[in-house]
């Protein structure tokens, strides 16, 4: 009897010594990571469409600044639908062109090509509102000679210019000017702040840089080398 006392206190002590290690289903479930830290994916901005090159855009926006579409120029693309009593325009796609109100008239290169026409009142009718009148067998309300230049303004000349003025706010005013070579240049203002010209890779003029600075009561356009001095009594009447 004695001789097992020892050997059951080994068993004890053996017993109480042994480690039990937890299994995985035993050991206590760990707090999943939020699902924005791991799995969320951010979404990606849409891409917006642009206008392009071949279409000859400018401008700031149209109807107004910051609006997705652009005015068109001239160029090969173009040539076809430009007309003096619309505006051509590019539109990054078909929802943005149909609120303009023109006719479609393409899709280019995913820019969807809009003619709005322009609100120019019946000839020799005054406007509504104001005293402006149409120069008799023209579309504009007024004709000038302005001072212009081909090479920055070195050399000046006189060029015929000609102005249709908006008749609503969302409109711009244009100023269509005859160079002593018999091509002509568009110039568009918002009020009396000029925003573009229609220069196009035809008439050489798509990497012109377009400048616009106030001087009294004119505005001087400098155009690549083509320089306009275009005096606000034109562009507003008076």
């Amino acid at each position: 009897m004695n001789a097992m006392i020892p050997a059951l206190l080994c068993v004890g002590l053996l017993s109480a010594c042994q480690r039990v290690e937890p299994t995985a289903t035993d050991a206590a479930p760990q707090p999943a990571p939020p699902a924005s830290a791991t799995n969320a994916t951010p979404a990606a901005a849409p891409a917006l469409s642009a206008i392009p090159a071949s279409l000859a855009p400018f401008g700031n926006g149209y109807p107004t600044a910051g609006s997705p579409c652009l005015r068109l120029g001239e160029s090969e693309a173009t040539l076809q639908w430009l007309d003096d009593s619309a505006d051509l325009v590019g539109c990054p796609d078909a929802a943005s062109a149909a609120a303009l109100g023109g006719k479609v008239v393409a899709t280019i290169e995913g820019a969807t090509v809009v003619s709005v026409p322009r609100a120019v009142p019946p000839a020799s009718q005054p406007v509504e509102g104001t005293t402006d009148a149409l120069v008799p067998g023209t579309a504009f309300h007024a004709t000038t000679s302005l001072p212009c230049s081909a090479d920055g303004g070195r050399t000046m000349a006189t060029c015929e210019a000609g102005v249709i003025r908006a008749q609503a706010p969302d409109q711009f005013t244009t100023v269509e000017i005859t160079r002593p070579d018999g091509r002509k240049r568009v110039i568009s203002f918002r009020a009396t702040t000029a925003i573009g010209a229609d220069g196009s890779q035809a008439d050489g003029a798509s990497g012109y840089t377009f400048k616009a600075t106030r001087s009294s009561d004119n505005t001087i356009i400098d155009y690549g080398p083509e320089h306009y001095v275009i005096t606000d009594a034109l562009i507003v009447g008076g």
